[in-house]
């Protein structure tokens, strides 16, 4: 396949001189849980017309690299539901070392267990799982689907090939607030780095993200009670910020998109399953693409529309849970876009 630009292209760079070196790639919007603070039950997927061929998805990512990205994550949805996603994986892993420094992917574990070897054998060295707590009726009860033994036979699986796990848990109020500590002390025994996330109003949801809104600062002035919390140095390339836990002799990140806004640093842009480009998780502006690479002129096409979403990407976004009743703050899901 041919490079959609040459090596000298320029680099990424936003508005605000940020430059741009990490792509979210999402491959499908489609996933096998229904996770409360996610989606609805009877969530409407996308058409399979509208979203990209694998080939397509390459296209982009190859041109992305091109322009200085070296760090590509593939998302959904629940990328491994994607029949041949794999043969994506392989393909962008043969880049690595050749203008990408890393190819890594998040995952709710569910098929982590069928393709870890394959993930590993191209070239991917870390995973995300997004895992909320170890107790099977509260896992059912947030996913709707009793799939816990698969995820972490998964995560297991991920271990035993060689995969960098790290643990990806939404906090929620009288949810799984209370078995948090149970969840971090779990996943340090087994070698697993744990990042801690803020619910986010991204779509509509049956349910009221107020009422289960919990600031992550309160979860930290908690573990402090139990625990000896140090900052630690440690970036992943992410918004995550980290201390090391002295008595689990684990990590622990925190991802605080409502109570410390971090997108002063943001080098982050998304891509859809359907050749969205979004500047800004929080944001409702987007490139179309799929539009250009289908185009007459796709090369001329791309670096047009990449112009344009660098001009474009706002500064920050302004997440915000502060009452009940309120509305999200984008009214696409974080499915749509890509977690």
């Amino acid at each position: 396949m041919t490079s959609a630009f040459p090596k000298a292209n320029a680099p990424l760079i936003d508005r605000f001189a940020r430059r741009i070196t990490y792509l979210r790639l999402s491959v499908t919007d489609r996933c096998d849980l229904r996770c409360a603070y996610c989606m609805p039950e009877r969530m409407e997927f996308l058409p399979r017309a509208e979203v990209l061929t694998l080939e397509e998805m390459q296209r982009l990512a190859l041109a992305f690299i091109e322009r200085g990205v070296r760090k590509i994550r593939l998302t959904g949805g629940e990328p491994l539901v994607r029949r041949d996603m794999i043969q994506l994986v392989q393909a962008l892993g043969r880049k690595l070392g050749d203008g990408l420094e890393e190819l890594t992917l998040t995952t709710n574990g569910t098929r982590l267990a069928e393709f870890a070897d394959d993930l590993a054998a191209a070239g991917v060295r870390r995973i995300n799982v997004s895992l909320d707590t170890l107790d099977r009726a509260t896992f059912a009860k947030l996913s709707r689907r009793d799939m816990l033994p698969q995820v972490l036979e998964g995560i297991a699986a991920a271990k035993a090939a060689g995969l960098k796990v790290k643990i990806n848990a939404v906090a929620l109020k009288d949810i799984n607030e209370a078995t948090l500590p149970s969840l971090i002390e779990w996943a340090h025994g087994q070698g697993h780095d744990v990042t801690l996330i803020e619910v986010m109003p991204l779509g509509e949801v049956e349910g009221d993200r107020f009422d289960h809104y919990l600031p992550l600062d309160a979860v930290r002035r908690d573990l402090e009670q139990r625990w000896t919390l140090t900052r630690s140095d440690a970036n992943s390339g992410g918004p995550a910020r980290y201390v090391d836990i002295a008595e689990t002799g684990g990590r622990l990140g925190f991802i605080t998109p409502l109570t410390g806004n971090f997108c002063e640093g943001c080098n982050r842009i998304r891509v859809t399953a359907t050749g969205q480009l979004y500047m800004c998780l929080g944001g409702e502006g987007r490139v179309d693409l799929r539009a250009a690479l289908r185009s007459d002129n796709p090369d001329e096409q791309l670096a047009t529309a990449f112009a344009r979403a660098m001009g474009e990407k706002q500064e920050r976004h302004s997440f915000v849970i502060d009452s009940p009743g309120g509305a999200p703050a984008v009214s696409r899901h974080m499915s749509t876009t890509g977690g």
